[in-house]
């Protein structure tokens, strides 16, 4: 029963990973196009370095938050349930 639910938290987390990996690959590339005027002005592997690193650097800070953060999270705060629900959750009046 433990192995299926570690496999499932650690799924989650690659998950969360993978996402937060592609969010920053992205904003890293149109971060370095935007001082081009025209494509053809584009230095391709100036910018590919730069969103590689900004790749890498979140692979690495979310395999750091691990073991701090909530468990089987790419998180690296742990949040409060009863918090977390007030977030998603509209107050009555």
């Amino acid at each position: 029963m433990q192995i299926n639910e570690g496999r499932k938290k650690m799924k989650s987390f690659f998950k969360e990973m993978l996402e937060r990996a592609i969010k920053t690959a992205a904003q890293a590339a149109i971060a370095s196009l935007a001082p081009y005027l025209t494509v053809s002005e584009v230095d391709w592997r100036h910018c590919l370095g730069i969103v590689g690193i900004a790749t890498l650097l979140s692979i690495l800070t979310s395999l750091s938050s691990f073991k701090f953060g909530e468990k089987g999270t790419a998180c690296a705060i742990k949040i409060n349930k009863e918090e977390q629900q007030s977030w998603t959750k509209p107050e009555k009046k």
